[in-house]
Order: structure tokens, then sequence, then C-alpha cells
């Protein structure tokens, strides 16, 4: 799943730590899903759109991946 949340952070000249302790996440925790290495759970999904005061779908990016 791709997703905007690095864009998103820079826009607010936020770093990755200061972005972790608004959402009381860690700075890992972060980079993992901005590297979309990590999948966030419904519950956090939920905070990250909210802090940015967008939509999860304006976030989040879901394509499905077709199976051959």
């Amino acid at each position: 799943m791709k997703n905007r949340v690095e864009e998103l952070r820079k826009k607010q000249n936020l770093n990755q730590d200061e972005l972790a302790k608004a959402l009381r996440v860690s700075r890992q925790t972060i980079s993992s899903i901005e590297n979309g290495k990590y999948n966030p759970s419904l519950e956090l999904a939920f905070h990250i759109a909210e802090f940015f005061g967008k939509q999860i779908e304006e976030i989040f990016i879901y394509k499905e991946e077709v199976q051959k």
C-alpha cells in the first residue's frame, strides 16, 4: 500500500520524531510507514488522517495486486 505520509509531514515542516511524538508511536514506526514496510493499524491510520486533516483515502492509496 502506498501512502503520502512523508509528503504531508514535510509540508508541515515536521521531522519523523515530531510526527511520532504527536501520534504516540516510535520514529521507527513513522519511517516504516513512509517506506512502505509497515501498514498501520486502522486505528493508527485514522489518527494519522485526523492529524493531517484528511480522509484516510487521501493519505493511503490501496492498489490491489493482480495474482497471476
